[in-house]
Order: structure tokens, then sequence, then C-alpha cells
């Protein structure tokens, strides 16, 4: 463990999402000192295919950090550590000599390789790749966004045979980016996504590498969450030490303090991401969910029950991009408050597949119950509880697997900050639906990592100490209405699974 002075340090935690990085500096009492955000652009080349520039993701890492810094008037010697979270599964692959990216990154929400996710299913590898690395085969993970670009750019593959190529998820690219190439590492965490990390073993999985025919040799090593990486060697971050990493959903579930068995929290960003500390034995999940390492605070594994809605906050960004009913995410709740209910609309947002307990990446998006009586506030409202139906569905599946009735749910993540959304949440689940003072939780997840990692926190109870809840939704709906919502939504879903 490093050791400093820690009068009048800072931890530095750099968030990047799918839509946007942010850097924000924590004080001591886990407050936030600055921020900083910058959002930048998402690549369509074809439907269902989505990417991101290399070069937008480390660019706005950078300029996030050096605008927090400024806003805080702090130079990197005023930094204790910094700590990383990323948006999971998105993948890079790159020169190990130069850094150059050989492609645009493959974005987890992409479903170029669902055709050959359905063959791994259809050849029977399904249970196999599960007992491994507790995933399912499916587009989202990181395994066949690999195999794809070595398969489709130009003379990569013959590159990586040749040991020239690194992958990394955002994390390992950062770490490689900001060190100058002398940190090519990841955590158990990420690791954990790539469907190639056999969660058991805590290694690499050799089997499963030849199944998807990718070299060894691109493979970054893999360490705790909370580890010395080592300094950052580039911009204004030059000197600080990396002390903690881990994936977003992953550093949110530590943001909120969910570090016992059974505690549980969910993340409303791009997507929905439910996550329940199982402790140190995996449970193997029968009602479509997936089993996935955690962040802990004594660097042992820590196993953890996770179910993803591929599109929630991002069906807002459809109401005002794309459909343009809105002019911003706040004006949503306004117009859904407007209505009465949603007048028996459904808006199901599988734009890109449904993901957990569904697993079907050929659902497509759906808009059901319209009338001439719809009005825009309907469909607005409808696409909101979309968002709380989805979450609903994993939290069923997660009782089932888990043998335990979930009666409070942590909330964080961009649109937690949605009133409404969060009443129609208890509502729905008919349990507390808990937001905390700090909705920036996935940061300050990777801040109290790195935190910890460096010494600037002694310990999880000292940390725990500086918890604040802003405030606590209870459930106010009928049963009755409660159980006639949740039957006209399920027929709404079968409506967008038929091909």
């Amino acid at each position: 463990m490093i050791c400093y002075n820690f009068s009048m340090k800072y931890i530095l935690a750099l968030d990047q999402g799918t839509t946007s990085s942010r850097a924000i500096v924590f004080g001591g009492d886990g407050q936030i000192i600055s921020k900083a955000q910058l959002e930048f652009g998402q690549i369509y080349p074809t439907p269902g295919w989505v990417e991101h520039s290399p070069k937008d993701i480390l660019g706005t890492c950078m300029a996030v950090a050096a605008e927090a810094l400024a806003r805080a008037g702090l130079s990197a010697a005023d930094i204790a550590a910094i700590g990383i979270t990323n948006q999971r599964e998105t993948t890079l692959v790159w020169d190990r000599a130069t850094g150059e990216p050989v492609s645009n990154a493959i974005v987890w929400q992409c479903r170029r390789t669902a055709d050959f996710c359905r063959k791994l299913v259809d050849e029977g590898f399904s249970e196999r790749i599960y007992n491994k690395t507790g995933l399912v085969p499916d587009a989202y993970f990181s395994a066949t966004k690999i195999k794809w670009i070595l398969d489709n750019v130009e003379g990569v593959r013959a590159r990586a045979e040749r040991g020239e190529l690194c992958f990394g998820t955002v994390d390992t690219y950062l770490l490689f980016q900001l060190s100058k190439g002398k940190i090519f590492a990841t955590d158990y965490t990420n690791a954990s996504r790539t469907m190639l990390f056999n969660i058991h073993t805590l290694d690499w999985d050799r089997e499963l590498l030849r199944l998807f025919d990718i070299p060894e040799s691109m493979l970054p090593e893999v360490h705790p969450s909370i580890y010395d990486f080592g300094k950052a060697e580039w911009g204004v971050l030059s000197g600080a030490e990396i002390c903690g990493v881990a994936g977003d959903q992953q550093a949110a579930l530590f943001g909120q303090l969910c570090t016992r068995k059974g505690d549980i929290k969910n993340t409303y960003g791009t997507g929905c991401f439910l996550l329940m500390n199982t402790g140190d034995k995996p449970v193997k999940s029968r009602n479509g969910l997936i089993t996935t390492l955690g962040a802990s605070a004594d660097g042992k594994p820590c196993y953890v029950l996770e179910g993803s809605v591929f599109v929630g906050g991002a069906v807002v960004q459809w109401l005002r991009d794309g459909l343009k009913l809105i002019s911003s995410a706040e004006e949503s709740e306004r117009c859904a408050k407007s209505v009465q209910d949603s007048g028996g609309v459904y808006v199901v947002p599988a734009f890109t597949g449904l993901g957990a307990p569904y697993w079907d990446p050929f659902a497509r998006g759906t808009v059901t119950g319209i009338t001439r009586g719809t009005t825009s506030a309907h469909i607005v409202r409808a696409a909101l509880e979309s968002i709380a139906f989805q979450v609903c569905d994993i939290v069923s599946a997660m009782e089932k697997d888990s043998g335990m009735k979930i009666t409070s749910l942590a909330v964080d993540g961009g649109a937690s900050a949605n009133n409404f959304l969060m009443q129609f949440q208890a509502d729905i689940l008919s349990c507390e639906a808990v937001r905390p003072e700090i909705s920036e939780t996935t940061a300050l997840g990777a801040a109290y990592l790195a935190g910890l990692g460096c010494g600037y926190w002694k310990s999880v109870e000292e940390i725990r100490k500086n918890r604040r809840t802003e405030r606590v939704f209870t459930p106010k709906m009928s049963e009755t209405a409660r159980i006639k919502l949740l039957g006209d939504w399920q027929t709404a879903v079968r409506r967008a699974r038929l091909k």
C-alpha cells in the first residue's frame, strides 16, 4: 500500500461512460469538490451496430480531467490517487508499440455478432461458457467483438498472431495511454465481462481463447480492483498514482457501499444495471441473469448476480433526439406528470434487442396501445415507465435465483433524478427505492477504491460514516393496479419479440 501525507489531498475519479466522460474530484468526506463532463458522438455504421472513436474516448477523458482540476484550483500534485471506472464490454484493439487503434471501438450495445452468438447457442456451448465465465453467449460481451475485429479488419489477425496488438476494455485502453504504454492491465470486474475470463480460477481461459480464436498475447494482466497499477505519465495527470479500477456497474455497487451479502442496487444510465452482492460464493442463475465479479475492499473475489437492461436512460435520449417530443431530459418528468396514466400505451425500447432476463438479440422496439386519443405526453410517460418495467423483470428473476424478497433498492445514475420514474419504480416493484445524496455513485465507487488503495481512507467502515440518503420513495400503488400493469407489459414484450 502506498503511504502519503494526505493533508489537503484529494481523489480524482475518471468515469468514462457510453455517451460522455466525467472527471470528479472528491474530498475526504466523500463530497464532490469539482466535476466536469463532456458528451461525445455515437457512430451507427448500420442498424444495430454501435461504435465509438477511441480518440473521442481518450480526448474527452483528458479534457474533463483538466477542467475538473482547474475548477478546483488543483494540479496532479494535489491528487492522492486516481480511480478509473468505465463502460464495460466495449472493445478496443490497438498497436502495442504506437498505441494506435486498428479500428473504432465496438460498443457494448453493438449487435453485429448476434448471429455468431446464436450459432454458439445452437451448437451447445452455452452451458460451458456459463460454467466458466458466468455469462451467456451474447453480442453484449467482448469476446465476439474481438473476433469480429480480427476477422474483418484487414491485416489485423496476422498482426495479432505476431504479438503486435493489444486488446482491452476501456479501462485497459486508458491505463495504457495514460502510462505511455507502461501499464497493460485490467481488473477482475472488467475481465469478467469479456466471456474469456474464468471467474472461478481468476485467469484467462485457454479453452475459450481457442473457441473464439483469440491469441493470448493480446490480453492484459488482471489484478484486483484495489491495486497500485502505476503512475500516469501524460498531460495534466502526470505523476498521479492510479490505485483503483472497476467496471462502471461494479464501481456503482461499491459506491453505494453494497459490500455485504444481499445488498442490491440499480444504476439508471444509458442502460439499467441491477447488481446483488452474493458474497464469496457465486450463485448460478436459472432465470436469465449472469454471474460476475464485483469489487471488494480486501482484494478477494466478490461475486455478483446481475441483470442488464440495454436501453434505460437512452430511451429519454430517443424521445429528445429521435422523436423530438421533449427538448431536455428534465422535461420528460413534467411531460409524464401532465397525464394521469399512459393511456394504455406501452413502449418496449428493444432498439438493440432485449437483455436480461430474455437475452433476445432479435427483438426490436415497439410502441403498442396507440389510439386516436394518444398524445405525445402518453408516449413520453410510457417510455419512462418502460425503464421501471424492465427493472422489475430483472428483480423478479433475481428474487427467484437468490431466494430473497427484495424490500429496498439502492438507486443511482442520471435517470434516478427523475422523481416520477423513481416513484413509479417503487410502485411497480412494491418496495422502497433509496436515492443517495450523491447520485454520482459510479465515480464515487472508483474514488473509494483508489482511496482505499493508497490509504487515503483506512476502511469501508470509515467511508460508511459519510453516507447520506437524499430521499426514500415508498410504494403507493394498489396491488390490483400493479398486477394489471405488469400483465399488460408482458403482452407488449411478447409483441416486441415476434419475428
